[in-house]
């Protein structure tokens, strides 16, 4: 009987799996043609908002192999922070699930930096980048080009087992590997939950979303004030917003994460209205120090507060 030989992408998926990320796909480090019309419109139209960066690097945004020399493949892992824990409060303002523990950007860099190592080390020596939500790259396309899901009406990365409340990140790497066939399925069908249900509505149109009314660019994103218009529109939501994955039918069997960093910080679920009014920066700074809470800063947060509860 002969046996197949173990190829370094089954060995950087086995040890991927190890290292805790829920998900591995490899694809080559080539420009993503069919997202680069797409990426014009949606700057042309001004859906960026005051995202200036967005605008920034383009050439880079479509092309991976921009940001490593000789860059031949991509591995895009996921890493699942689904919880079912929820602030106490019902009627406390609402902290999407993303925020609720440490800071993602470093547990995926962490995890991704001992990948490389690994490669570097035990397989072959190579040349790579970590990339977590901290480059000009379009991730949700470049996962769903190494076979992980397809990006849905909401415009989130969808995988079939795992749903949308995922973490994405990548190494690009000089190293030749065997590729994953592309997600060539959009299993959203005729539903529209997401877009009935965005309060806002963000979601103009299935994948195409209007940044300058999500709740999440509102509350995080831009400096700017939130519109009057709005007033009683943002679900008591203070940071960011879940609903559009909320009400999404691939969620509806999202499994517990196995992340200790991504364990909501219990004094934050335990947090009353009243004390979320008197919320002062000593206060803020030690409840969110290391987490992507962080991002917003505290006079954002203070406004959203106000905007909230009709005081602004």
């Amino acid at each position: 009987m002969s046996f197949l030989p173990v190829t370094f992408s089954q060995l950087i998926k086995a040890k991927a799996s190890e290292l805790g990320f829920s998900a591995c796909g490899i694809s080559p480090a080539k420009r993503l043609k069919e997202d680069d019309n797409r990426l014009m419109q949606w700057l042309e139209s001004g859906y960026h908002g005051t995202m200036a960066y967005m605008a920034n690097h383009f050439e880079k945004r479509v092309n991976p192999a921009e940001l490593v020399e000789g860059a031949k493949s991509v591995v895009s892992v996921l890493l699942n922070y689904y919880t079912s824990k929820k602030q106490e409060d019902p009627q406390a303002p609402v902290i999407s699930k993303y925020a609720l523990g440490k800071d993602y950007h470093q547990a995926v860099k962490e995890r991704l930096f001992r990948l490389l190592s690994y490669i570097q080390t035990d397989l072959a020596p190579c040349e790579g980048r970590v990339f977590a939500d901290s480059a000009p790259l379009l991730e949700k396309a470049l996962a769903s080009r190494a076979g992980l899901g397809w990006i849905g009406k909401n415009t989130l990365l969808i995988s079939p087992k795992l749903g949308s409340f995922l973490f994405i990140g990548e190494l690009v790497l000089d190293l030749e590997l065997d590729y994953d066939e592309p997600f060539g399925n959009n299993l959203c069908g005729s539903c529209s939950r997401c877009m009935d249900s965005c309060p806002t509505g963000a979601i103009i149109s299935p994948s195409l979303l209007d940044a300058t009314k999500c709740i999440s660019y509102l509350t995080i994103e831009t400096k700017d004030e939130i519109p009057e218009q709005l007033a009683g529109s943002l679900s008591n939501r203070l940071i960011g917003c879940d609903i559009c994955q909320e009400v999404c039918p691939w969620n509806s069997r999202s499994e517990q994460h196995q992340v200790p960093e991504f364990q909501p910080i219990q004094e934050l679920l335990e947090m009353t209205v009243p004390e979320w009014q008197i919320l002062e920066k000593p206060t803020y700074k030690r409840l969110f120090k290391g987490t992507a809470v962080e991002r917003a800063g505290f006079d954002r947060m203070k406004n959203t507060l106000g905007f909230l509860s009709g005081s602004k």
